[in-house]
Formats: C-alpha cells, sequence, structure tokens
C-alpha cells in the first residue's frame, strides 16, 4: 500500500485516539472486537464506530466480520501512528520521495523543521518472500502470538539499537536519529548503492576497507550475514558506508575483479590456511563484546557451519 501521508493533515483527536485503541487491542488480539476498540477510546455517543468508517475509507483499519465485528491496523495506519508520534516530538516536520523499496522496508526522505534531510525507513515484515521469518529470527524470543506489525516493531529496534551502538564505536553506519515503532529515523547517505556501481576506480581499496570492516565487526563479536550489494553505499571517494557480511568477498571479486594473490593488509596479523587465506577464526574480541550485549540476531550455528565452508 502506497504512503500518502496527504490524509494525515486531516485526521482529528478522535482519529488517533481510535487508531491507538485498535493498536493496544492488537496486544492480545489478531482481530479487535469492535466493542474493545470503543470501550478502549472511550469516545462519547457512539463516536468510535463513526470515526472507524473514516479510518476505513483512508484504509487505515481493516474490518473482519468473518468470525465477529473487528478491526485491525493496517501498514498505512501504523505508519500515521508512528508518523504522527515522530513529528510530535520534532524529528521531523515534512514527508517526501521514496528512496528505497526493499523486501522487507520501505525508506523515506524527511525534513527538519530547518530543512535539514533524513531518511525514514518503515519496516515490513510479512512481505511474501518473509513469511518463514518467525522461524529464522529471534524477534519473537517465546512470545506463541504475533503479527507481523509486532515483527516490525521488533525488527525496528534492534536495528536502531546496532545502528546507535556501532556508531558510538566509530562504524561507518548512518547516525540513528530516533526510533518509534516499525520505523527508524536516520542521517541520509549520500552514495550509491554498490549494485549499482559498474566500475571502481580503485576496487582493491575498496576490496580492504571492506576486508577491514569485517575484521572489525569481528573483533567487536558481531558478524552480520544479511548486507549484500543492495545496501552497502559508496560515495564518489569510495567510501563505503553500512555493514556488510562475509559473501562480499565474492562479489567483489567477480564483478570488479580485486586482486586475492596478497592477503589483504586488514588480515596481516592472522594465521594462514595452506591455500593462502587468512583465518578468520584467528581474529580476536579485542575491542568488545557487542555481540553480548545485542544478542545480535539471526546469527546461528547454521551461519557459523556457512562462513566455515567459505573461508577454508
Amino acid at each position: 500500500m502506497k504512503l500518502d501521508v496527504d490524509a494525515l493533515r486531516y485526521l482529528s483527536k478522535e482519529d488517533f485516539r481510535v487508531l491507538t485503541a485498535v493498536e493496544m487491542g492488537m496486544r492480545n488480539h489478531e482481530i479487535v472486537p469492535a466493542e474493545l476498540v470503543e470501550r478502549i477510546a472511550g469516545l462519547k455517543h457512539g463516536g468510535t464506530y463513526k470515526v472507524l468508517r473514516n479510518l476505513l475509507k483512508h484504509r487505515l483499519v481493516h474490518h473482519d466480520s468473518s468470525k465477529y465485528d473487528g478491526y485491525r491496523l493496517t501498514y498505512l495506519g501504523y505508519d500515521f501512528l508512528a508518523i504522527k508520534a515522530l513529528v510530535n516530538r520534532g524529528v521531523f516536520s515534512s514527508v517526501g520521495r521514496q528512496i528505497g523499496v526493499g523486501k522487507e522496508s520501505d525508506i523515506f526522505e524527511v525534513a527538519t523543521e530547518d530543512g535539514t534531510i533524513l531518511a525514514m525507513k518503515l519496516h515490513r515484515l510479512g512481505r511474501v518472500s518473509f513469511r518463514a521469518v518467525k522461524s529464522k529470527r529471534d524477534y519473537l524470543l517465546h512470545r506463541r502470538s504475533y503479527n507481523w506489525l509486532y515483527l516490525s516493531r521488533l525488527a525496528a529496534l534492534k536495528e536502531f539499537a546496532f545502528m546507535k551502538a556501532l556508531g558510538e564505536h566509530e562504524f561507518p553506519v548512518p547516525r540513528a536519529v530516533d526510533c518509534n515503532r516499525h520505523c527508524v529515523v536516520m542521517s541520509l547517505v549520500q552514495g550509491y548503492p554498490l549494485v549499482q556501481v559498474k566500475q571502481l576506480q580503485n576496487p582493491d581499496e575498496v576490496f580492504e576497507r571492506i576486508i577491514g570492516l569485517i575484521v572489525r565487526l569481528a573483533e567487536h563479536g558481531l558478524i552480520h550475514c544479511d548486507f549484500n550489494e543492495f545496501n552497502i553505499m559508496i560515495d564518489d571517494e569510495e567510501k563505503v558506508t553500512l555493514l556488510i557480511s562475509l559473501r562480499w568477498c565474492r562479489f567483489l571479486t567477480v564483478m570488479h575483479k580485486c586482486t586475492l594473490i596478497e592477503i589483504p593488509t586488514a588480515f596481516s596479523s592472522f594465521s594462514v590456511k595452506e591455500n593462502g587465506r587468512p583465518s578468520f577464526w584467528s581474529i580476536e574480541k579485542s575491542a568488545g563484546f557487542l555481540d553480548k550485549e545485542l544478542a545480535a540476531s539471526g546469527f546461528t550455528r547454521k551461519d557459523q557451519d556457512e562462513i566455515e565452508k567459505k573461508l577454508a
């Protein structure tokens, strides 16, 4: 569903009160009974039902009467709640064009009162390729009931925590600005996704920087296996931004013909196997334990086996 913030300007306090009531009801209900929405919202003289009709018109809630008369938030309704909260905090004052779309998120430009442009990422778990997310990630912990909005909120909180922590340790990541529900606001990265870059002036140097980031992450006890050529940014000076996974070694070698005859400087102090490649497991945690502090999501024994296989 396309994000159209124009409707947000015409929503009343009562509209947001009922939206919030549906959200609160969804903590324990996939479809919130209409009577419960009315009770939580607390509007007088049956005003809740009139508001619900208006929210349905703008597609901010979905009506379901298959088992009983009830409602649930749509992603657009969740978007509006998050945006309203962030605007009220003064994080930004306007929403601009969409600058990115992925399997599990949409990214928009937003602007502050003084004209500073930031990036707003809206997590959207539940799209087709992420139907099995609850079995592959630790967002749910021991919670049995779930919905995709809840999962998206946890994903956003986890991303914001990592971004903030890595930024504090001077990793080249966007500056974490704020987070609300499934929405993360960050500084806007100037550059291009590496997948769009046809030629690098200094591919060996870019490769060296990426390997250096892998080593630094490992020194902090982290391995991120979900980054790829679509979310690594590179600017005109070939400065790399964002985190990466080890699959980059193969991509850069094939696409940009990096020289692998010599061991990258970043690995120079580590042991070398018979095939001439450095051993990733010789890297020592020497800069902290962010893995324990943040409990890196998605890193399983299966991921470890894959890493060993690739670096063998």
